[in-house]
């Protein structure tokens, strides 16, 4: 449970407000009684009241006055609006954690005139509780606060604590995104068995099956990607010959150019004048 938590504001509640919401109360940190979530969109709001039997609103002045843990989950598009309307409300011995994609902890801190924020950056996983959070922390956060968010974001899978900022927009772009390439491309893999003749149903569990074996193999191997990669590759068999028109198309370098596209994305989300 939470330590001197009375209230969790959530400040937009989206797939990844909602996925903090279910990971909270499935694994008891705190009583739904004191989460309170608010956000503009009414469908959004009766499915959250629905599914957990929280409070909702669509006042986010009301909903993080007196809450010890504000969660700002809106779009970077309207974050300005949003802080701008919180300035001065939160109270200073309060918790703010921000998952606003791109946005930098100054931006945060300048724009609620609060001190004490915590930065971090999920993944979609996160919402069965398999995700990854990258997060970092303002100069001024506590250790009480840190605990606190420790214990929040291991509600969502892993969290990683990193000493500087520029691992968040680094992390946006590789695991935060990437669950995205990975969907993209098991889509792939699907189209190819069914362009091979299987039907839909069949090459998706195919596929299903492959990546989710693949990826708990190389997690109990102690061997390295390379390595277990050419352990399926036999000179003159089908893996070779796959591989060898991926390397020839520059599979790779379409991953790395993709991944340093979403981190620019990220820096310019951020208002980061030195991205490409």
């Amino acid at each position: 449970m939470f330590q001197k938590v009375d209230k969790i504001a959530f400040v937009g509640c989206g797939a990844m407000g909602g996925a903090m919401i279910a990971g909270m109360l499935s694994n008891n940190l705190i009583d739904k009684s004191k989460i309170v979530a608010s956000d503009p969109n009414k469908d959004v709001r009766t499915n959250l009241a629905n599914k957990y039997e929280i409070y909702v609103t669509d006042n986010n002045i009301g909903a993080c006055a007196g809450a010890s843990i504000v969660i700002l989950s809106v779009k970077p598009q309207v974050l300005d609006n949003v802080i701008n309307d919180l300035y001065g409300v939160i109270d200073s011995e309060s918790l703010v954690i921000s998952v606003v994609a791109g946005v930098k902890l100054a931006r945060i801190i300048n724009g609620l005139g609060h001190q004490s924020v915590v930065r971090c950056m999920p993944n979609t996983p996160s919402q069965i509780g398999e995700g990854i959070t990258v997060w970092i922390g303002a100069s001024s956060v506590s250790e009480l606060h840190y605990d606190q968010t420790r214990l929040l974001l291991s509600s969502l899978g892993e969290q990683l604590k990193v000493e500087e900022e520029k691992y968040l927009d680094m992390a946006t772009a590789l695991s935060g995104s990437g669950p995205a390439y990975v969907f993209f491309f098991m889509e792939s893999l699907v189209e190819a068995g069914i362009n091979l003749g299987f039907t839909r149903e069949v090459s998706e569990q195919l596929v299903y099956s492959t990546l989710k074996g693949s990826i708990e193999f190389a997690d109990h191997s102690a061997r390295n990607l390379s390595d277990l990669r050419q352990q399926v590759t036999s000179p003159g068999g089908t893996t070779e010959a796959a591989l060898m028109i991926m390397e020839n198309s520059g599979f790779e370098q379409i991953i790395v150019e993709s991944v340093v596209a979403a981190f620019n994305r990220s820096l310019s989300l951020g208002g980061d004048d030195s991205c490409d």
